[in-house]
């Protein structure tokens, strides 16, 4: 197989020594500070492009600088920070992780694959990828960029787990193969003109090229929300309890799947918005009242101090020329 090609690693690392992005987690830091870079950045990347994640995490570390200090926050802070971000449960996950990293590894990460992946949010893929960049270990993180790189190497599909050679730059080569699939071996248009191993790629040989994954179904569903409303102070009720496979213990209005159109209530417009693999058809309707079920509370349109995730500031948006 060409992927045991002992050239690989080494063609690799001179491409990335010359093209690698400068990215703010790669900064040379301390130990500590190098653990804390990685994982914070990891959490985030996961679901998420790079440019996008970029100044949350500039803005994280500004605000929380060390591990000690994240296990420190509170949740409202965290999801304060990573408000825009998206899937938040890497949040809740990272901040839980922190706190036991700091009482019962005293602040270091597990060199153990199996330690690591008890701990909150973190997988095979992850743990991989910590081992690698941090203890400098032998392995390899199978993103898709990796994935792709491999596969187009043999011009085969792989879905193997892989730990590739041992070099003394084994994390710099883990980050080399995801940073040459992300910037050379793309999904579409690959840059072979510019590639440094197509004279070992099956791929880029062959004229039956293999095609990779299918595309992610999209999920169309429509919503009813209804907005209870303050009328003279400009403050919307919100609650924890909506059952829905998505935002789950997040403060949101009254959500219901449609079905019926809704008498007792004054619809205002309908709107889409999309969530991981869905798309949403939403119809807002409200009510000015002073009274409110007691499972919600009142929440000011005003403020911006609280954690308010992006889907319930966009109804902010719509309701607010109703004031």
């Amino acid at each position: 197989m060409h992927i045991n090609n002992r050239n690989l690693p080494k063609k690799i690392l001179s491409w990335y020594d010359n093209n690698k992005r400068t990215l703010p987690w790669r900064i040379s830091r301390n130990f500590k500070k190098k653990q804390y870079y990685r994982i914070l950045s990891e959490f985030m990347l996961q679901q998420t492009q790079v440019k996008t994640v970029i100044p949350y995490f500039n803005n994280f570390i500004k605000e929380i600088p060390d591990l000690t200090a994240l296990s420190k926050s509170n949740e409202k802070k965290v999801l304060k920070l990573w408000e825009g971000l998206g899937y938040y449960a890497r949040a809740k996950n990272l901040h839980k992780t922190s706190k036991i990293l700091i009482e019962k590894y005293n602040g270091q990460i597990p060199r153990s694959f199996e330690k690591l992946k008890e701990l909150p949010g973190i997988g095979d893929y992850t743990a991989n990828v910590l081992l690698a960049l941090i203890y400098n270990q032998p392995r390899v993180a199978l993103d898709g960029n990796v994935k792709r790189v491999l596969s187009r190497l043999d011009n085969i599909n792989t879905e193997e787990t892989v730990n590739l050679f041992r070099t003394k730059r084994n994390g710099d080569f883990a980050e080399a193969l995801m940073e040459f699939g992300a910037l050379i071996c793309k999904p579409k248009d690959p840059r072979c003109h510019e590639c440094k191993i197509k004279k070992m790629c099956a791929y880029y040989a062959s004229e039956s090229k293999i095609r990779f994954g299918k595309k992610i179904k999209i999920q169309s569903k429509s919503y009813d929300i209804f907005c209870y409303l303050k009328k003279n102070k400009r403050q919307i009720a919100l609650t924890k309890n909506n059952d829905l496979g998505f935002l789950k213990k997040f403060n949101l209005p009254k959500i219901k799947e449609t079905s019926k159109k809704n008498k007792n209530w004054k619809f205002l417009c309908n709107y889409k918005n999309s969530i991981s693999n869905k798309k949403l058809h939403i119809n807002l309707y409200y009510k000015f009242t002073s009274k409110i079920p007691s499972e919600y509370n009142w929440y000011s349109l005003n403020k911006n101090n609280e954690f308010i995730p992006s889907f319930t500031k966009k109804i902010f948006k719509q309701i607010s020329h109703l004031y």
